[in-house]
Order: C-alpha cells, then structure tokens, then sequence
C-alpha cells in the first residue's frame, strides 16, 4: 500500500514537473526585449517541400541585444528563410545581404509589453489548470486504491502540499517574467 502511494506522489510531482517545464519553454517563447535565438522557434521553412523548424537548415546567433543573424546551411534557402519570418507573423522584417538574413528586433513599445504581460498571464494560469488537473488525477488514482480514510486524509494533504507549492512556483515565474517584459 505504501509503494502504491508513493508512486501516486512521484508520478503527479513529475506531472506537475513536466507543466513547470512547459511554462517555461512558453515564457521563453515570449519576447522580452533583447533578441533571442528562441524568438524564432516558431518559424517554419519550406525545404525541399516540407516544413521544417528554421533552426534545423540554419545557424541563428545574436551578435547584439538588438539584431538575429540566421545563417543558412544552403544559401538557395535565403528566401524561403524571409518567407517563413514573414508568415510566422512576428512583427519582424527580414533583410537579406546575399549571405545571410539579418532581423533588427525593433523596442517594444509600452502597449506591446503589456500584451505580452497578458500572454504570460495566460501561459501562467494554463500551467496552473494543468497542476490541478494533475492533482484531480492523483485523488482520483487515490481514491482507486481503497486505502483506510486516516491514509487517504494525509496522503490528499500532502498531495495538495505539492500542488501549493507547484501553484507558487507558477506564480513566483510569472512575477519574473513580468519584471522582465516591463523592464526598458
């Protein structure tokens, strides 16, 4: 029984582990300020006549805070690289010097940090969904085990132990995110 319970508390504190994690890929997803290779993790270059994430046909590299170089690995892809930033729809405006494309990632103006204030909110209370969610899950797999009701009262204690402290966490990230978009 004890084995069984145990493996109920590491399996959701993983869970609730994998949903820190993808907050933060989110959170890194999310510009703030500076360039940042990742900024281009959504874009997807047609090559060869099938979609493929940019990172994988060329070097990306910041050489300031404020300019993306991408460096293709063939230089026939320049174009298509330019065609993938501008229907990713980022706000970027690619220019090409035959070699490489280069991207000047231009301030954020106050309204544009706030939007991304309100996305990394958003990014925030999905993990926290998925926390809960996880929580639920562990209750429910608890209550499967027929354990004696004293057993189960701790164990649902110290299950919503781990989601406090996860629901922390979520929230002491977001606040860092937040000092960060803010920041001029």
């Amino acid at each position: 029984m004890d084995s069984e319970i145990n493996f109920i508390l590491e399996s959701t504190e993983e869970a609730m582990n994998g949903a820190i994690q993808h907050l933060e890929k989110q959170f890194s997803n999310i510009r703030a300020g500076k360039a940042s290779p990742s900024m281009l993790g959504a874009v997807m270059v047609d090559y060869y006549g099938s979609k493929t994430p940019l990172n994988q046909v060329a070097n990306i590299s910041t050489p300031d805070a404020r300019t993306l170089s991408i460096q293709p690995f063939e230089k026939s892809l320049i174009q298509e690289i330019e065609k993938a930033i501008m229907m990713a729809n980022l706000g970027f405006n690619p220019m090409n010097n035959g070699e490489s494309v280069i991207i000047n990632v231009p301030p954020l103006t106050e309204e544009r940090r706030k939007d991304l204030v309100k996305q990394a909110k958003a990014e925030a209370e999905d993990a926290k969904i998925g926390v809960r969610n996880d929580r639920k899950n562990a209750n429910n797999d608890l209550k499967k085990l027929e354990a004696s009701e004293d057993i189960q009262k701790s164990t649902e204690a110290d299950i919503q132990k781990l989601t406090n402290k996860f629901i922390t966490n979520i929230d002491e990230l977001l606040v860092q995110k937040e000092k960060e978009i803010m920041t001029v």
